[in-house]
């Protein structure tokens, strides 16, 4: 029996390898240090510099979050391909860590001058981890062990447990600590995250260890000079754009980045549809996964708006005061991984009881239904924002009302969305399209980012119409991929009938 069919046995967990607590520890950890800090940065970067912040405009510092969270997904290509090739998913995930905790305790000194040095470091360090942490879940596991599903649905709740962790403490601390303890909570949480990693590695008993593939001495060479040549480059923007001598337009640099990522896309997508030797029915399966594709990005260009100007309109229009007290701002935020883990039980109740009834909607009706129910989030928010513009406090429940949408949203198309990449993409190609449909969380980010830039707090009379144009472009999407994939459906049974 191999070693991970061994480990496999090992049932100290809940029934499963005493790994999975090891990666459920750090993964939880690590998200409560991401999103703890993500909940702050738009407000971070718009604050006054009387109040301690960067005193950017909306549309700068939107822009600015949309290319973080989008370099922070599109970073895990390279983060998983270093650690297949070069050095393992184990030395990933902990050298990441590292990374993200000296980007976080640079966040947290009290000087703007290393502020984008420490979003760098975040980005690099979560480019590593994040890829690498899933994957190895997965190798805890032989292909026919009955756990794998359950194992990954105890793993996704650490994610969502670490982010309310993450909202809670680091809300707090901006509110009654200031900004840069706040940073400060992120870093100390990676670092519990470095610890329990360190101190039970043992557990995952040599799993991921090792990198898959072994490459020649050359091309490890070859590999390494690229990458510290890239750092070096980094390295060389961030010093230039330091000391003036290099200036960058956010919200074109976003443009643009968002011009290439879809470009990269759709190029890549085409090599594999044009240059793959596909038959016909791969090809269909093909056209079926480019309509979740396409709602995927749109649908994240929505959801996003909880750290950008959801968040801004909870500081600026929303009465926070609840139970005679007033609740930080990014505590809203709670409601969407508190949301995850009340309706997930439900929602796989709901899937197994439809198959049962054998009724089986296909995979781009069911992403297009996850986009129109998120958008109506945005319809909530449009008689939100008329409150505003009525010149009061919307109530919290606009808020919460909206992000209970999002979440149903997200739990109709995010897990559908990877299994259909699983099921509708060749088998000979299948991690690169997995790596290929990454890209569509990268481009709905920074879309994410630049919708946002319309929020002006100081035209409130224009909110309604920008949570309306959100509105309608997402609702708009999901109709039409909608009413493709009833035609769609059809080519994803052929691909399934093949598989079975």
């Amino acid at each position: 029996m191999n070693q991970i069919s061994d480990h496999a046995l090992n049932s100290s967990f809940f029934g499963h390898p005493k790994g999975l607590q090891t990666l459920f520890m750090t993964e939880m950890w690590e998200r409560m240090s991401y999103y703890g800090m993500r909940g702050l940065l738009v407000l971070f970067m718009t604050a006054t510099m009387q109040q301690g912040g960067l005193a950017m405009t909306t549309a700068t510092a939107t822009a600015i979050y949309g290319l973080y969270t989008a370099s922070v997904y599109f970073m895990g290509l390279p983060g998983g391909w270093i650690a297949d090739r070069l050095i393992g998913g184990q030395k990933a995930i902990w050298y990441g860590g590292i990374i993200i905790m000296c980007g976080h305790i640079v966040l947290a000194i009290p000087s703007h001058d290393t502020f984008f040095i420490g979003l760098i470091l975040v980005v690099l360090g979560t480019g590593l981890l994040k890829p690498n942490i899933g994957a190895t879940v997965g190798q805890l596991y032989t292909r026919e062990d009955p756990r794998r599903d359950s194992g990954y649905a105890i793993y996704y709740m650490g994610i969502n447990i670490g982010s309310v962790i993450g909202y809670t403490v680091c809300g707090w601390l901006m509110q009654n600590a200031g900004w840069h303890y706040a940073f400060g909570a992120a870093a100390v949480g990676m670092a519990f995250g470095l610890i329990h990693f360190r101190m039970t590695s043992d557990n995952l008993q040599g799993v991921s260890a090792e990198p898959a593939v072994h490459m020649s001495p050359g091309g490890e060479k070859r590999s390494w000079m690229a990458i510290w040549a890239f750092l070096a480059g980094v390295v060389l923007v961030a010093a230039m754009t330091m000391t003036g001598n290099l200036v960058i337009d956010a919200p074109s640099l976003a443009q643009k980045t968002a011009v290439v990522f879809t470009a990269v896309f759709f190029i890549y997508f085409g090599i594999v549809y044009f240059r793959g030797n596909l038959d016909d029915t791969e090809k269909k399966g093909m056209w079926a996964l480019m309509l979740v594709c396409i709602a995927s990005a749109c649908f994240w260009s929505g959801f996003e708006q909880a750290g950008s100007s959801l968040n801004l309109f909870a500081r600026d229009y929303t009465d926070k005061v609840i139970g005679g007290m007033e609740i930080p701002i990014i505590w809203f935020q709670n409601a969407n991984p508190i949301f995850i883990i009340l309706l997930t039980p439900f929602f796989a109740a709901f899937w197994i009881q439809l198959g049962q009834r054998m009724v089986s909607p296909g995979y781009g009706i069911k992403c297009a239904v996850g986009l129109m129910i998120m958008s109506s989030g945005f319809v909530v928010m449009v008689y939100a924002a008329q409150v505003a513009a009525g010149g009061m406090q919307a109530a919290p429940f606009f808020l919460i009302l909206t992000y209970f949408l999002h979440t149903v949203g997200e739990l109709c198309l995010s897990p559908i969305a990877l299994s259909a990449v699983s099921r509708l993409a060749p088998q000979r190609f299948i991690g690169q399209m997995m790596g290929v449909f990454v890209l569509t969380y990268s481009i709905g980010n920074i879309i994410a980012g630049l919708l946002a830039g319309g929020y002006d707090p100081n035209n409130v009379a224009e909110m309604p119409t920008l949570f309306k144009q959100i509105a309608t472009f997402t609702f708009g999407i999901g109709a039409v991929v909608l009413l493709v994939s009833l035609v769609s459906k059809n080519w994803e049974s052929e691909v399934a009938h093949r598989s079975d």
